[in-house]
């Protein structure tokens, strides 16, 4: 009984450690949406107005 509660006690703390590391790993991931005549720029890190021609 005393290695089932430590075991899930265990399990309970590093879940949420684990998830954090993995979905937090920066901007990069992350779908962009940028208003119609805009594109996402990258080095910027912002939306930008397009220029045509």
């Amino acid at each position: 009984m005393i290695i089932k509660a430590a075991v899930t006690a265990l399990t309970l703390t590093l879940i949420p450690t684990i998830s954090l590391a993995y979905s937090c790993s920066g901007r990069g991931n992350q779908a962009q949406s940028c208003a119609a005549g805009t594109a996402w720029d990258v080095a910027q890190q912002n939306c930008v107005k397009q220029v045509n021609g």
